[in-house]
């Protein structure tokens, strides 16, 4: 996990519409639901891949500018931030 991070925009609430997050290329990704959530990342309609991120805990997620993240249908409280960082 990063050291450092400069925030780069205000966080966001991740749904089921797919957000590139102000095309970001790094995202501090939080899980404040009361159950892990799987956030999917995409190229259009294609699944680049997915994460499971535990309740209560954050991930640095890397991607491509033009990619979306998104969350599965009525998940709340997943946010993210477009971040830079440092180790």
């Amino acid at each position: 996990m990063a050291n450092t991070i400069k925030l780069l925009g205000s966080e966001v609430a991740l749904s089921d519409t797919a957000s590139d997050v102000a095309k970001a290329k790094v995202l501090r990704i939080y899980n404040g639901n009361g159950a892990d959530q799987l956030v999917t990342v995409k190229d259009g309609s294609t699944t680049v891949g997915t994460i499971t991120v535990k309740t209560l805990t954050e991930v640095i997620l890397e991607k491509n500018r033009d990619h979306t993240v998104e969350v599965g249908t009525s998940i709340t409280g997943v946010k993210a931030v477009a971040i830079a960082y440092t180790n």
